[in-house]
């Protein structure tokens, strides 16, 4: 920690918090209480990420640990609560924390830690906080929020709504048991009344949609929390739709592979990823590309919204090493791969502009 205290003392870095802040409002600058300060901002979310503490967490534990108040630059003072936190994690988005992870292997450079001298590439999966994706628990989802959706907007509606909202979640939640219980019993016969049940889970799901529809209709062109809700209603009825065209596909014409399938209604960018683990044969989230140099200095990292093929990896990976060290390097490729022959190799050479 006395080390990341030092580096963090850059004006740079302190810099990019800083203007991040002030464009969270159009008068975030003029108007309004001060803003936190930026090292105690910079500080408090590298400690979060180093100790992958929740927000809850990291508000005690920094509030009861004289070492941590120090480090953050905080001392005596009130330690910002877990909801401004947020809120100032929000305020640092992705484009800031590229800048800033860029000034700090500036600073790596600069002081020796690293030259470039060598580059690895790896590709790991990070997984999103969903469960395991059934059709049934899909389904079951799309029905719920829905659900949920509307009776707020029955509550916020001034008059009220043209028709009652009918809450079909009990019949819902037996179905989706009604699956997994047929699903227990092999043979025919269990096959014969998981598809039942899911033609039932169907419709029911598909009247639940429609009811929506009708009430986002009446509350479309509203305003304030009425838009929003309509607007959340429209985004979840998209994906319920595409829940229900893929289980169809599934269950009743045997297409497991069908375009666009959604695992997760809440974290739709969610892919299906096999990377032969024999621990965890899939895993269910989005491919990350990490990029290091000698002394363990991430130099890079690309998220990717579908898997991309390692030989599409290693042409922006070098490109990004030379803008950043300047080098020219020759790299050789194993091109073939036999029992039988020895591996060729392909060279391929990357220029130098600086």
């Amino acid at each position: 920690m006395r080390e990341v205290d030092a580096i963090l003392e850059d004006d740079e870095l302190l810099s990019a918090v800083f203007e991040a802040q002030g464009e969270r409002r159009p008068e975030s600058r003029r108007l309004g209480r001060h803003q936190t300060p930026a090292e105690v901002v910079l500080r408090i979310l590298i400690l979060k990420h180093v100790r992958n503490w929740s927000y809850e967490t990291l508000e005690r534990e920094v509030r009861a640990n004289l070492v941590y108040r120090s480090f953050c630059r905080i001392g005596l003072e009130r330690v910002p609560d877990a909801k401004t936190m947020v809120r100032l994690g929000q305020a640092i988005g992705p484009e800031v924390i590229a800048e800033l992870h860029e000034r700090i292997v500036e600073l790596a450079r600069l002081k020796g830690v690293t030259k470039g001298r060598k580059m690895r590439v790896d590709t790991t999966v990070v997984e999103t906080n969903v469960h395991y994706p059934t059709d049934s628990s899909l389904l079951g989802d799309g029905a719920r929020v829905l659900t949920r959706v509307m009776k707020k907007v029955a509550v916020g509606k001034r008059g009220g709504l043209k028709s009652k909202v009918r809450n079909r979640m009990r019949s819902v939640k037996r179905r989706v048991l009604e699956i997994a219980l047929a699903a227990r019993q092999k043979g025919p016969q269990g096959e014969e009344r998981k598809e039942a049940a899911y033609r039932r889970l169907v419709s029911l799901t598909r009247t639940v949609v429609n009811q929506a529809e009708r009430v986002r209709a009446e509350v479309e062109k509203s305003r304030g929390k009425m838009k929003r809700l309509s607007q959340q209603m429209k985004e979840t009825i998209a994906r319920v739709r595409q829940v229900i065209r893929q289980t169809v596909a599934r269950i009743f014409r045997g297409e497991t592979h069908h375009p666009e399938k959604l695992v997760s209604l809440f974290e739709p960018h969610t892919q299906i990823i096999r990377k032969g683990k024999a621990s965890k044969p899939t895993e269910f989230g989005n491919m990350v590309k990490v990029q290091e140099a000698e002394g363990q200095v991430i130099t890079g990292w690309s998220v990717f919204e579908k898997r991309p093929t390692d030989s599409e990896l290693l042409a922006p990976a070098v490109e990004s090493h030379r803008r950043q060290f300047g080098r020219y390097r020759t790299w050789w490729l194993p091109t073939r791969h036999s029992t039988r022959r020895p591996m060729k190799m392909q060279c391929i050479e990357w220029a130098c502009d600086a």
